[in-house]
């Protein structure tokens, strides 16, 4: 008779911002591994809003969060839940660590925690609490000093160690002497962070903490608090740091982008996540992929453990395959979105336009940049016409012009006329290409004459030629 194997259970990841800022491409990565995460393993991802520094946190970044995850597709299961109107469930728990020992009321002021960092770093020793307040059998605690507000402080271990498997830096371990009694409340009664975030992964469950390396030392902390509740902690994996062109950690203070501006200049969700993706984690040596592939793909043990690189040269070679492979009836819609936004309202012309010039672009405002002298009169520039437009070649634009009047408007008939006047004229193709496409798209750079000339008005074309 064999044993039946208890199942594994559900994963469950979290992405748990502070609104104290707006979220930017490093914070974002921070979202979309635990979100990959969940949905390659079938599990759910809860979003929470950690907004206990009411002094720096605003709905105006909350909402930041929200959309920039929205556009992203980093769609949550559950959430988002706010800190904030978690206090009651806080204060519970904490009385119960208090009523078990684990917590102590600490009346030190903070001119005296001072002083005594200030005697420490003479002395050569690492700045910590003392435990002047923690209560031991036989020591004699200071008087209470009169109308004093204690904070409460955990209760740290003093011996043996605290030891994680992380799922990216490997096996990392903290001797309990080397951690301090954590304030957990403050003198108002409001819990601190490490504490709440303990409470927030026990109540929901969560068995993946995947989030930046900033936190490493916070987790010896939490992993304390965890155990002291009776839990064992959720498996953890601590990101590298993203770092911007200028290998600086990326910040708003080092002049990141929030999320949603990379929206609104014509990056593509889907190659946004791609980017992100291979920024701290690989698969094989694949550069492209769709949103099916990396989540059938995406595991941990293929996380980075060196700091990545923000390149946005990169960031637009991945955006350009993606617009390149995208179905032209799907772009057009957020092609629609950059020309409204010009006061342009396109018509059913839009899908073969951006077929014809979304090879030439990196972002759906760079398509929509093209598609402009199809809805809105343009003035070619002065130089281009001097370069293209000569004497010698007028007789020929005015003929162009005339058999465009009665040909059929298709690339097949439009490509034939422009080889006939090239035959009468004695003309090589670019002679009249060039001409012809400065005074209809502005420039001589252009696809195909024929396919470019066959998506605008007849009259259109007429009237800009004539006007030469």
């Amino acid at each position: 008779m064999t044993e039946k194997s208890t199942p594994a259970a559900r994963v469950r990841t979290r992405f748990a911002p502070s609104p104290t800022g707006f979220i930017h491409l490093g914070n974002i990565r921070s979202a979309l591994y635990p979100w990959a995460f969940a949905r390659s393993q079938g599990g759910d991802f809860i979003l929470r809003i950690e907004d206990t520094d009411l002094e720096r946190s605003t709905q105006a970044a909350v909402d930041v969060i929200l959309e920039g995850m929205a556009w992203l597709g980093l769609d949550h299961d559950e959430g988002p839940f706010y800190q904030m109107q978690r206090m009651d469930r806080y204060r519970e728990v904490l009385a119960q660590l208090q009523a078990a020992g684990h917590v102590y009321p600490c009346y030190m002021s903070v001119a005296e925690l001072d002083a005594l960092r200030e005697r420490q770093m003479a002395r050569k020793e690492k700045p910590r609490y003392d435990g002047t307040w923690r209560p031991e059998r036989g020591k004699t605690l200071p008087p209470v000093p009169a109308g004093v507000q204690p904070v409460l402080r955990f209760r740290n271990p003093q011996d043996g160690v605290v030891a994680w498997d992380d799922k990216v830096k490997g096996r990392i371990e903290v001797h309990n002497s080397e951690l301090d009694d954590l304030v957990i409340a403050r003198p108002d009664g409001t819990p601190t962070y490490n504490f709440c975030v303990v409470v927030d992964d026990l109540d929901m469950r969560i068995t993946h903490v995947i989030r930046g390396d900033d936190h490493v030392n916070n987790t010896p902390r939490q992993i304390n608090i965890f155990r002291a509740l009776g839990h064992e902690p959720p498996v953890y994996a601590h990101l590298p740091t993203v770092l911007n062109e200028q290998g600086e950690k990326m910040s708003k203070r080092n002049g990141a982008k929030p999320v949603t501006q990379y929206r609104d200049e014509g990056f593509l969700p889907d190659a946004m996540v791609n980017y992100l993706a291979r920024l701290g984690w690989s698969h094989g040596d694949d550069e492209i992929f769709s949103r099916a592939q990396f989540l059938a793909w995406f595991d941990l043990e293929h996380l980075g453990r060196s700091a990545a690189q923000f390149d946005e040269a990169k960031l637009r070679w991945v955006n350009a395959q993606h617009l390149k492979a995208m179905d032209d009836a799907a772009l057009a819609p957020l092609v629609a979105a950059q020309l409204h936004q010009r006061g342009v309202t396109p018509d059913e012309r839009l899908p073969a336009l951006c077929g014809l010039f979304k090879d030439r672009c990196d972002t759906t405002r760079a398509l929509a940049d093209w598609l402009m002298p199809y809805h809105t009169d343009i003035t070619p520039p002065a130089d281009a016409l001097a370069a293209h437009l000569t004497d010698a070649v007028r007789p020929a634009i005015a003929a162009f012009a005339d058999r465009l009047q009665a040909a059929d408007w298709s690339a097949e008939s439009l490509g034939a006329a422009l080889r006939q006047t090239l035959a009468e004229h004695g003309l090589k193709m670019p002679q009249l290409a060039m001409p012809v496409r400065v005074l209809v798209m502005g420039t001589a750079q252009t696809p195909s004459v024929d396919a470019m000339l066959a998506l605008h008005r007849r009259d259109t074309v007429l009237a800009r030629l004539r006007a030469a």
